[in-house]
């Protein structure tokens, strides 16, 4: 067990180093790489002004040189690629020891849960969940019975007696007159009406008026 704690992180770090050290070579063949092709096309400008200079063989000696260059060139390119491949080939092993490594982690969490709790905790739970529930059901019923004189009432004579009532409620209707509509009123036409003369007021009146409109003032 304590191999296998300690163990993974040494086996992350070894990926992680091994990747690094990749890296690093893949670096320096690509650097080799660009001094490899710098070379052949000096070999090339060369060649070019021994062939003006007419000097045939040096011209040959140069575009041979240049060939050796493009074979090694060549060589760093399928370096390169076998690095490119087993990098590929490690982060992928690498993400697939994390995703086995999280799998394993999330089934031992999922084993102890289901240790913590078995079905027949689960079980004796539901059981007495029920069992509650049943009694506070059985004590609302016996809450909301009736009790003293109301317990003593039979629930079918009042029903048969509130029947009669509105039998016999629906038998005065049937009985009772039908009602006449009122007559409507009789609308008489207006004559001319009678203006009554307005009293004329004496002197005595409108020195009681001239004397309160003075007290208002």
């Amino acid at each position: 067990m304590f191999s296998r704690i300690f163990g993974k992180p040494k086996q992350e770090t070894n990926a992680l180093a091994t990747l690094d050290k990749l890296n690093e070579t893949l670096e320096m063949l690509e650097k080799k790489e660009k001094v490899l092709i710098k070379k052949a096309a000096a070999e090339v400008e060369k060649a070019k002004e021994f062939t003006r200079a007419k000097n045939k063989r040096a011209a040959i000696q140069c575009l041979k040189r240049k060939r050796l260059y493009e074979q090694q060139i060549e060589q760093l390119g399928n370096f390169q690629l076998r690095i490119h491949d087993q990098m590929i080939m490690l982060e992928g092993a690498k993400a697939t020891t994390e995703t086995v490594d999280a799998l394993r982690t999330g089934a031992s969490a999922m084993k102890a849960m289901q240790k913590a709790t078995n079905i027949d905790d689960v079980d004796k739970t539901m059981d007495e969940i029920n069992e509650q529930t049943e009694n506070m059901k059985q004590i609302q019923e016996a809450l909301s019975a009736p009790i003293g004189a109301a317990a003593d009432f039979d629930e079918d004579e009042l029903e048969a007696e509130l029947e009669e009532l509105e039998g016999a409620e629906l038998e005065e209707q049937l009985l009772q007159p039908a009602t006449t509509a009122p007559a409507a009123p009789v609308q008489v036409p207006a004559g001319p009406q009678r203006t009554r003369p307005t009293p004329r007021r004496t002197a005595e009146e409108d020195e009681l008026a001239a004397l309160q409109a003075e007290m208002a003032l």
